[in-house]
């Protein structure tokens, strides 16, 4: 494939290339969810995305905010793939930190399932404020 090809190519050709969503489908939906934004705006899946644009991607609890490094209108390995892109320092820090309080959420929260007729007491006594 030469370079020209590879100058006109869509944006959600681009995400499933830079393997974001498993396929064309899944990105094309996601942009018109509005969950990819592109310079700080919502787009189209015809975009044609630039080398050194700023994407926003939402997936999931993730966000990303990843600048365009190279483009592609083939999906090959994740290797390749993440070429194409480059995540911003600040996006990974933020990724970090909301996947860490999403860990800790989830260990303070524990159920042994329906709460005991003593526990059921204690809940009421706490509710009622006696």
């Amino acid at each position: 494939m030469s370079e020209k090809d590879d100058d006109k190519v869509r944006l959600d050709k681009w995400l499933w290339a830079a393997r974001f969503f498993k396929t064309r489908a899944l990105a094309k939906a996601a942009i018109e969810g509005g969950k990819v934004h592109c310079r700080g705006e919502r787009c189209k899946p015809a975009k044609e995305p630039r080398v050194g644009d700023e994407l926003l991607i939402r997936s999931g609890f993730d966000e990303r905010t990843v600048i365009i490094r190279a483009l592609s209108m083939v999906r090959r390995g994740a290797p390749e793939a993440q070429q194409l892109y480059e995540e911003t320092a600040d996006s990974i820090t933020r990724r970090e930190q909301a996947a860490a309080l999403r860990k800790a959420g989830a260990l303070g929260v524990q159920s042994d399932g329906r709460p005991s007729k003593k526990q059921r007491r204690q809940i009421h006594q706490f509710r009622d404020g006696q």
